[in-house]
């Protein structure tokens, strides 16, 4: 029982610790965030969520590739717990189903694009700091 308790206890304790972190700060970033007047949700706290994430991520990402200098419980904790919490892909599905389409669009448009580019620059800024 102890080696289960080793190989599976710690690890998923620390993606929960780090999960309800990340929920908690993306509810921070979508309360600060202002939203778009005409807008009931606020999907531009989302947006902000989304890309910060995907940033934190892509420097993650590099560091992997790159010889993992994170070991594996601080990867655990913030990358599986906190950024995946953080960034959320059900949010952000709901919020575009209830937009009209062209809004629909953008808001596709500006998660991916800009998430994509945000990914891209954390991964340059790991190699750059590394």
């Amino acid at each position: 029982m102890s080696g289960f308790r080793e190989e599976w206890v710690g690890p998923l304790a620390l993606v929960a610790v780090g999960g309800c972190l990340g929920a908690a700060l993306r509810h921070g970033i979508t309360v600060l965030t202002p939203g778009v007047a005409t807008l009931q949700d606020p999907i531009t706290g989302t947006l902000a969520a989304n890309v910060l994430g995907s940033f934190l991520l892509g420097a993650m990402a590099y560091d992997a590739g790159a010889g993992q200098v994170v070991p594996t419980r601080a990867r655990l904790l913030v990358g599986t717990g906190v950024l995946s919490s953080l960034t959320t892909y059900s949010t952000f599905a709901v919020q575009t189903s209830g937009l009209g389409p062209e809004l629909a669009a953008l808001n596709v448009a500006a998660n991916y694009g800009l998430g994509f580019v945000a990914v891209v620059c954390g991964q340059r800024l790991a190699g750059w700091l590394s």
